[in-house]
């Protein structure tokens, strides 16, 4: 295990009826308030009237962005930072599902930069400070709710990119798994392969001596396996959304990966997909994490057959682990298959035409990952296994 240091300064307010806990909050920043929403679904679903009401109670300052886009575009993030600087906003309140906490984060930090944001991307600039942000979260998916990651897209260069900073994270986040009953199923079930792929790659590392932290990974995946095929026949199931909920924002939230390093191989990989193609993100995943894995499984084929006999209760008896490995992967497939999720690039109309321009931009800072190093070559094999 490496040495580390671990810090998450976000509240996090979980439950039934916490939406109430925004009167307490948004007073502690200041009146002028940016809120930032999606596609008009917390409108459809009755959220945004309630929000809009805690809000005036409070008498506060209202400037809204919305239309943020499901992979948030570096359009919106420079909209959100002119609005900040017009009406000399004190807090942002992100309402929605990860790309919207995103944007969100990107145009805190943006808005307390003298340059472009994109610079934190593209490396050349460190973010020093940021508005504050609370969140109301709508899905459990991406985590971004409990940490300082965000993923940014530029439509101009068509890159997608991830970026973090301790600024980014939240101040404060409140998640009801009521506001998640409107999901649909598709979104869903794309949330539970975030989820789950967050786990993975957590747990794909190469550092010793994790036995604590590999048995949070395997619990929060045998939990998502045995929640989500009842969820996805009863959306509106408190105890099953509350469940999901609080594995989403468990997985990427710093708690179950202290002292080693994950992998994230197979995000780099997806990002360059929806940079060209703008698909879902645990869409992407869901196809290419299989696929990543045995392209990967005779490198350590030792942990491969751990996560298959704990975490899908692969029976090792008899076989070398690499076939337990194996069996493991298909029963990872075959998970995803029964929820409805998305097998081949196919399903999403691509074809072998963009693999170099997609190997390009996954290649953009050089080789990655950190279980196994990918260059150029490895990535367009997984997009040709993937298709």
């Amino acid at each position: 295990m490496r040495n580390f240091e671990f810090y998450n300064p976000t509240k996090l307010i979980f439950g039934r009826d916490t939406l109430e806990a925004l009167r307490n909050e948004v007073p502690k920043y200041g009146k002028n308030v940016l809120l930032m929403y999606g596609g008009g679904s917390i409108k459809r679903s009755g959220l945004y009237d309630k929000v809009i009401a805690h809000l005036k109670e409070l008498d506060v300052q209202i400037t809204e962005l919305s239309g943020v886009e499901p992979n948030p575009r570096l359009s919106t993030v420079h909209k959100g930072v002119e609005l900040c600087h017009q009406h000399n906003i004190d807090l942002i309140l992100a309402v929605g599902g990860g790309s919207v906490i995103d944007c969100a984060k990107a145009v805190a930090v943006g808005a307390k930069y003298d340059g472009d944001m994109w610079d934190f991307l593209e490396r050349k600039a460190v973010p020093q400070a940021a508005l504050p942000l609370g969140t109301v979260l709508t899905i459990a998916a991406t985590g971004s709710e409990m940490n300082g990651g965000s993923v940014i897209t530029n439509e101009v260069t068509q890159e997608k990119l991830a970026w973090g900073s301790i600024h980014a994270y939240p101040a404060f986040s409140i998640l009801d798994p009521v506001h998640t009953f409107t999901l649909p199923r598709d979104q869903t079930v794309y949330g539970m392969v975030d989820i789950m792929s967050h786990v993975l790659e957590h747990y794909f590392h190469t550092d010793g001596n994790t036995l604590a932290q590999d048995g949070f990974c395997e619990g929060l995946l045998r939990t998502v396996i045995e929640t989500g095929p009842k969820l996805v026949e009863d959306l509106e199931n408190y105890e099953l959304r509350e469940t999901i909920l609080y594995c989403g924002t468990m997985a990427l939230n710093g708690m179950v990966s202290m002292g080693f390093a994950g992998d994230w191989a197979t995000h780099n990989i997806e990002h360059a997909v929806s940079a060209v193609y703008d698909i879902p993100h645990g869409g992407g995943l869901a196809i290419l994490f299989p696929q990543w894995m045995k392209y990967n499984l005779s490198s350590n084929p030792a942990r491969f057959r751990k996560l298959a006999v704990n975490a899908f209760g692969v029976n090792p008896e008899g076989k070398t682990d690499e076939e337990i490995g194996l069996e493991g992967i298909e029963a990872l497939r075959r998970f995803w298959d029964s929820i409805g999720a998305p097998k081949t690039l196919a399903d999403y109309e691509i074809d072998d035409s963009q693999i170099g321009v997609m190997a390009d931009k996954a290649m953009r800072f050089g080789p990655f990952g950190n279980f196994r190093k990918l260059n150029r070559e490895d990535v367009v094999e997984i997009y040709t296994m993937s298709l």
